[in-house]
């Protein structure tokens, strides 16, 4: 991964207070908060909210057909959220351990 990449998506979450950083020889990124105040919905949304679904306009559908699409996009943006934020840095981190991996 180039380091440019890395360091936009550490500096995404460092935006979002998910992470803190330092400078310095002994510098470096450190969790802003406790693993179980970090949801996965944190994670996901620190890029660009990508759970907030955005519909172009489109001049051939017709306004009761674009509202429907809108209100079923809406529904699923906001299950999607419900469902990621159940999901902590703190549960990853069990799971991982109970599946034999390491931290």
């Amino acid at each position: 991964m180039p380091e440019r990449f890395l360091l936009q998506i550490l500096r995404s979450l460092v935006t979002r207070g998910l992470l803190r950083s330092t400078r310095g020889v002994d510098g470096g990124y450190y969790l802003a908060r406790s693993p179980e105040q970090i949801s996965l919905c944190d994670i996901v949304e620190a890029f660009d909210n990508p759970l907030n679904p955005n519909l172009p306009v489109l001049e051939s559908l017709s306004p009761d057909v674009r509202k429907r699409i809108v209100a079923v996009l809406n529904g699923a943006s906001h299950a999607a959220h419900q469902e990621l934020s159940k999901l902590t840095m703190a549960d990853l981190m069990r799971v991982n351990r109970h599946d034999g991996g390491e931290n």
